[in-house]
């Protein structure tokens, strides 16, 4: 999803549609988009919190399972393939597909919960951080993405995107 501009115009639109769901159950796009840049500013990268949990001031994201800083790692390598390749799991020749595979079974079961801090900006969110499309592909979420990975100017690309007329 961080290579927004590659994708197709349905895929485009899907992606918006997601992520404006989202600004919309966070309080809006300028919530949504300072707790995106309160992310980016986190050293080491939230993911890897020992409580599992993240907070700001206008919300948090907890998920139910540590993350070591390995599978962080490896999962930015398997980003970098799946721009490429469509698919998050590379051939099942390569020497990292064990690897890749073991990380998704790892972080599958995953939940995060992303939770506004006045209940009056909305209910919040839920999601994985994968869409396994069948037994030989598998995405990132693109909210995942979004949240964790891509630039804030992607982001905002992604929700300003007004979609072309069919004419």
């Amino acid at each position: 999803m961080c290579d927004f501009a590659t994708l197709s115009d349905a895929e485009k639109l899907l992606h918006h549609t997601t992520l404006l769901k989202c600004t919309e159950s966070f309080g809006g796009k300028n919530f949504f988009l300072q707790l995106l840049e309160a992310i980016r500013e986190t050293k080491p990268h939230p993911l890897i919190a020992a409580n599992h949990h993240f907070r700001m001031e206008l919300g948090s994201i907890s998920w139910n399972k540590v993350i070591f800083n390995d599978k962080l790692q490896l999962l930015f390598k398997a980003r970098i393939h799946e721009s490429r390749q469509n698919n998050l799991l590379p051939p099942k020749e390569d020497k990292q597909y064990k690897k890749v595979l073991n990380l998704i079974r790892t972080l599958s079961p995953i939940t995060f919960h992303v939770t506004p801090t006045d209940a009056e900006n909305g209910e919040g969110f839920t999601f994985q951080p994968f869409d396994r499309i069948n037994e030989e592909t598998t995405k990132l979420n693109p909210v995942f993405d979004a949240l964790f990975f891509c630039s804030v100017d992607t982001v905002k690309k992604v929700l300003n995107y007004t979609p072309k007329d069919p004419a």
